[in-house]
């Protein structure tokens, strides 16, 4: 069979194509997975579970052998071997990112569009961009112009009144130093403090996968879905992409179609190119593939939103409490002082528990991240031609020396806050958390861990002087507080080796227009220079929006299943 498409990677991209291209009975449709399935009524709890933790880590749902590294990598040290590497948890399921994110639901700054058409996305501005936002959710709290009441993805708030000391605690401490109280997240994009909207309804997870490959749709003759299933490589003749070959359960096939389209995320759908040939010359002769296409934007300019944690400890009355399992449930949007950056360049989300553990739940933390980032020197580098070996990730967060001073302002911004007397009555116990080595051990999910932190626990809610003897010996891997407030040199150096990003990699096969040497789609995801390929997920934004990128990359998909079937079908 030749298939009308091949969609290769189910998640939060793959869904939607899935979905909206097998909605039309004359498309044969593949979509192929290489992580296990999520099938209707028989979804793992960990995924349904609305707090995320325990699915995040969970090793059967990520890539186990990716690692990436955050520092900026020296110029004299182009193969990463001075620079720590570290685990990085890209979902390996069907939803994707969607199956195991913090399912937060926000879009982003109308700003971000407004670059985004200037960098060559032609009609990708926010009027273009909002009516498939809208196509995408089913808003259970809001109606109106900027909200969609009938899409595939329910999106909700937990409101104030159902709150946690915590979360009220530090609401309170935002209203005290002025900031204004937003019911609505995604109504107009103004900065302030408000409930967070996730992707969730009924206190249970719905990914793309549950919202758009629902019983209804698997039913379709039209559409096959392959799980557990690894595209090692694309088939060409020439430059035309005529299908792929994928491995499952240790055979290898074939399958044909007459497009196919990449959605495997901003590090594996640059790899798929890269191991075809397509990509910077001289990087492929290095490791002797045959170029196919010099197109020097493939795996460069990888974007996240880099990030850094002021934490404490919960008091017991003030934690996570009975209403929801939701550990975010509020966020903080403001504008830095630094020149002529946009409105809302910098988020907080307020987190009421920073692990599945007993440890976790005594754990409060203000993550921190730059919302508009101008570090844009990362890249995805092939170390092989095994389709089994993972590629070199180097996100190089703040090589913008923009992005580290609006992090250190905003950490001692946020250390003020968590001292102040709105929150001491909540938390006690302020400092700077590091996810390290150590956090990520004690996070896995397993029988002695659980003994142990809730021996560990108990420990904790004693006497302050055990519990702050405590936290120092064996939880906080940062320096002294008051040397962070009070030094900048400390904290520069703190924040460039502990800054982390929030799993928003982006913009490695960016749109650009057909004169930009360093883009690699054009507005409709199409490669450029090859038929019968294309890219749909986050890889292709120009930049990375401000905001988390799940609602973002389904729009994108639908956006761009819109095109597809009205120049093919006139839909």
């Amino acid at each position: 069979m030749i298939y009308n498409y091949i969609i290769v990677g189910g998640g939060s991209a793959g869904s939607v194509l899935a979905n909206r291209l097998s909605a039309v009975s004359k498309n044969n449709v593949l979509l192929i997975e290489a992580g296990p399935d999520t099938p209707p009524g028989n979804v793992p709890s960990v995924i349904l579970d609305t707090y995320p933790g325990t699915a995040y880590l969970d090793k059967r749902f990520h890539w186990g052998d990716l690692k990436v590294s955050t520092e900026v990598v020296p110029h004299n040290d182009p193969d990463n071997n001075n620079v720590p590497l570290r685990k990085y948890e890209q979902a390996r399921v069907l939803g994707g990112g969607s199956s195991i994110n913090g399912q937060v639901a926000n879009r982003g700054a109308p700003n971000d569009y407004s670059i985004w058409e200037e960098r060559g996305a032609k009609d990708w501005n926010w009027d273009k961009v909002l009516p498939y936002f809208k196509k995408v959710e089913r808003d259970m709290d809001f109606e109106g112009p900027l909200h969609g009441n009938k899409g595939r993805i329910p999106v909700s708030r937990t409101f104030p009144e159902l709150w946690n000391g915590h979360v009220k605690a530090t609401a309170q401490a935002f209203k005290s130093i002025g900031f204004k109280y937003l019911e609505d997240q995604n109504g107009k994009f103004e900065d302030g403090y408000f409930p967070v909207t996730g992707s969730h309804v009924y206190e249970r997870r719905v990914s793309a996968a549950a919202g758009y490959l629902d019983p209804t749709t698997r039913h379709r003759s039209n559409l096959t879905i392959m799980t557990d299933t690894h595209v090692t490589r694309l088939i060409f003749d020439g430059m035309k992409c005529l299908g792929v070959a994928a491995e499952s359960k240790g055979k290898e096939m074939e399958y044909m179609a007459k497009e196919v389209i990449l959605s495997s995320g901003a590090i594996h759908s640059p790899t798929h190119l890269l191991r075809s040939g397509i990509g910077p010359s001289m990087d492929l002769k290095d490791l002797g593939i045959d170029v196919k296409l010099n197109l020097p934007g493939v795996g460069q300019r990888l974007m996240d939103h880099p990030s850094v944690n002021v934490a404490s400890y919960i008091k017991p009355d003030a934690r996570v409490n009975d209403y929801t399992r939701r550990h975010l449930l509020l966020g903080l949007r403001y504008t830095s002082d630094l020149e002529n950056v946009p409105q809302g360049d910098m988020y907080v989300a307020v987190c009421s528990k920073t692990a599945w553990h007993s440890i976790g739940n005594q754990i409060a933390s203000l993550i921190i991240f730059v919302n508009r980032t101008y570090s844009e020197s990362g890249q995805v580098k092939l170390t092989s031609i095994d389709p089994r070996v993972e590629p070199q990730v180097q996100f190089n967060l703040l090589s913008d020396e923009r992005d580290l001073s609006r992090l250190m302002d905003a950490f001692r911004k946020m250390v003020i806050i968590q001292k102040s007397k709105e929150l001491q009555v909540a938390t006690k116990d302020v400092f700077a958390a590091v996810y390290g080595e150590k956090v990520r051990q004690v996070g896995q999910v397993n029988i002695k861990n659980k003994i142990l932190t809730n021996l560990f626990s108990k420990l904790l809610d004693g006497p302050d002087v055990l519990r702050e003897a405590l936290l120092k010996k064996f939880v906080v891997e940062a320096p002294d507080l008051s040397l962070l407030m009070e030094d900048d040199n400390v904290l520069a150096n703190f924040i460039k080796k502990s800054a982390v990003g929030v799993w928003h990699a982006s913009c490695t096969c960016r749109m650009g227009r057909s004169d930009d040497p360093m883009a690699v789609t054009d507005r409709f995801g199409r490669v450029n220079g090859i038929e019968g390929l294309r890219v749909v997920d986050a890889s292709i934004f120009p930049i990375v929006p401000c905001a988390n990128l799940n609602f973002p990359t389904m729009m994108t998909a639908e956006k761009i299943a819109d095109n597809i079937l009205n120049v093919n079908y006139g839909i």
